[in-house]
């Protein structure tokens, strides 16, 4: 099933959507209005947000399925950020081609391959909700970089430490600020609309493998396409229950979380990023992340 938030004006809906149709949640219990509430529901309940949902579908309306790519009169898509609250950290260096652009962009090279071969991941605080925005909304580069790109990669939803869900997430980072001294990594990374998440979230129970999935990401500018690469979660040296461990061990984790899980798809060293650019995210069994660039 995968978990959708939609816009209302100051009261949000929550959709469902299964191999039968797109459902309002929201419609069959009006205390159901964010994914958030549903983790609740399901906590207090010992169930699945599956089950959950799956009890309300009979007293739920029936929405189209084109509701998911319309915009409303505001401009703004049909579609918010799935998740709301809590925090989004990320981990890096989890496949072979992060760790060789890293040692490109940095006078300390030897510390990418030192995080690659250890045994402990490095996890980092990404963003806060009034960082992160969600499909067709702006991802932001900082005025003070000259070398910015996005990176996709498979986002982890955790409610109370525990994975429910999987989603999209664009990592954006400031490549020439982190290159020139890997203690900056907080400013190349977190910053005024510096993640995006969405557009939904698949939850665990209908995902059969996360370590199987194809993952794409393609880079348009005035409608030329300048990158469009692909590549498969099974080349991620670790697993998903290790980066969670080694986000969630001693360490005070909100109520609902997401752990973005490192990228392989990394553009030329002579690409960066312009405001305008259109950045177009797939993850198979979840759907596309799509999010113009605009400088902050």
């Amino acid at each position: 099933m995968r978990y959708y938030q939609l816009r209302e004006e100051g009261t949000p809906r929550l959709a469902v959507q299964t191999t039968d149709g797109l459902y309002d949640l929201t419609a069959a219990k009006p205390r159901l209005r964010t994914l958030e509430d549903l983790f609740t529901a399901a906590s207090i309940a010992d169930s699945s947000i599956d089950r959950i949902s799956e009890r309300l579908l009979d007293g739920a309306d029936v929405l189209p399925s084109e509701l998911l790519d319309a915009e409303r009169d505001d401009g703004d898509g049909a579609v918010a950020t799935p998740i709301s609250s809590g925090e989004v950290w990320a981990a890096g260096v989890t496949y072979r081609i992060s760790e060789e652009a890293r040692k490109e962009e940095s006078s300390m090279e030897d510390m990418y391959i030192d995080v690659y071969e250890s045994d402990r991941p490095e996890v980092f605080f990404k963003a806060t909700p009034n960082r992160t925005v969600g499909p067709d909304d702006r991802v932001g580069i900082r005025a003070d970089s000259e070398w910015d790109v996005p990176e996709p990669e498979l986002g982890v939803v955790l409610s109370d430490e525990e994975i429910v869900g999987y989603t999209i997430g664009n990592d954006m980072s400031s490549r020439s600020i982190e290159g020139r001294n890997p203690l900056y990594l907080p400013q190349a990374k977190v910053y005024d609309r510096c993640c995006a998440i969405g557009p939904c979230v698949r939850s665990a129970d209908s995902l059969a493998d996360p370590h199987d999935l194809e993952m794409w990401m393609t880079i348009s500018r005035d409608g030329e396409v300048l990158y469009d690469d692909s590549t498969n979660t099974s080349k991620m040296v670790r697993s998903v229950e290790e980066l969670v461990d080694c986000y969630t061990n001693h360490n005070a984790v909100p109520d609902v979380s997401v752990l973005l899980t490192g990228t392989s798809l990394v553009p030329d060293d002579d690409f960066t990023l312009r405001e305008g650019d259109l950045v177009e995210i797939g993850i198979e069994d979840i759907g596309t992340l799509s999010n113009t660039v605009v400088e902050v």
